[in-house]
């Protein structure tokens, strides 16, 4: 998506330790009519048609996968980094390595918002080694539901998270993929379309 990368190039930065910094635009101070606009690529991608809810993981995938939610007329569900009194009943749960935060995290998830019925399509806004995605794709399948897709707006394809997901023929699409990320620049890799 050219738009997008345009806005990692002008607006990205690149810190030490090959972190790339988009918080100006996608998950800190968020630009809705770039997210709106990622929701309508994905739909070149995903039948949305044929989903029931949009998955992501919290917190900074909330943003995009509730404006995906919005325009595919479906609820965004979110899983939980911790129990929260007010979560009633049975949980989903899967332990996941955080690149971000350099530990072990747990994603919760209530029984009550997915079942088997349900027709899941996964979106995040950032992939660095695929942790939390293997995470919200295991959560997906202690419901029985079907995991339609994932779509995930910028990819470190140097981290190989998103290589595994490909191998395992999964229906994933990033929308931006950074092939490397220094001190020189940032390169990405072709389109696949």
């Amino acid at each position: 998506m050219q738009l997008l990368k345009d806005r990692i190039l002008a607006e990205g930065k690149v810190l030490p330790g090959n972190i790339i910094k988009v918080d100006g635009f996608l998950n800190h101070r968020v630009d809705t009519r770039l997210m709106e606009a990622i929701a309508e690529e994905f739909k070149k991608y995903f039948d949305v048609s044929d989903i029931t809810m949009v998955l992501t993981a919290e917190a900074s995938g909330i943003a995009l996968a509730t404006i995906c939610a919005q325009k595919y007329n479906v609820p965004m569900v979110f899983a939980k980094k911790a129990k929260s009194d007010n979560i009633e009943g049975g949980l989903y749960h899967s332990e996941v390595f955080s690149y971000t935060y350099k530990k072990k995290v747990t994603q919760l998830l209530s029984k009550e918002w997915m079942t088997s019925t349900d027709r899941v399509l996964i979106v995040d806004d950032f992939m660095a080694n695929g942790e939390a995605v293997r995470g919200l794709c295991d959560l997906v399948d202690q419901a029985g539901a079907t995991l339609v897709g994932i779509g995930i707006a910028v990819e470190k394809g140097f981290q190989g998270g998103g290589d595994r997901l490909r191998d395992m023929d999964l229906n994933y699409h990033a929308l931006a993929v950074i092939d490397s990320a220094d001190e020189n620049g940032i390169v990405f890799r072709p389109d696949e379309i």
